[in-house]
């Protein structure tokens, strides 16, 4: 019996079974859900990703609505609802590029007046 050199290796079923992984994932993916609130967000050279769970998140939308963690409250609670947090839990402010601009002073003077100093603006990064 005569044995058989290998002189290559067939790449194409690892070529095949890479390509079936690569549809499996990208369909995948495209359902995944990212439950963020959308706004338009301001760019900027310097932004940085955001950890999510320690963080306290306040949208303020296009439309002037004001989101905490995603709750909907009037622009006159905005001081009751700072008082359910901690003054050290770092605070992110989401702000749309199109909203007033007053609200977002208004969140500013409410943040400073609840003495709370880990403040955070969330842009996405210009490229």
């Amino acid at each position: 019996m005569q044995v058989k050199k290998f002189d290559s290796i067939n790449v194409v079923p690892f070529i095949d079974i890479m390509l079936v992984l690569l549809v499996i994932v990208l369909t995948t993916a495209s359902f995944v859900a990212k439950g963020l609130i959308p706004v338009d967000l301001p760019k900027s050279k310097t932004a940085a990703t955001v950890d999510d769970k320690k963080n306290l998140t306040i949208t303020i939308k296009k439309n002037g609505e004001i989101l905490f963690e995603g709750i909907e409250i009037l622009e006159k609670d905005i001081s009751q609802e700072l008082s359910k947090y901690k003054i050290d839990i770092p605070v992110q402010i989401n702000c749309d590029k199109e909203a007033k601009f007053d609200l977002f002073v208004t969140l500013l003077d409410t943040l400073k007046e609840k003495e709370f100093k880990n403040l955070g603006i969330i842009t996405k990064k210009d490229k």
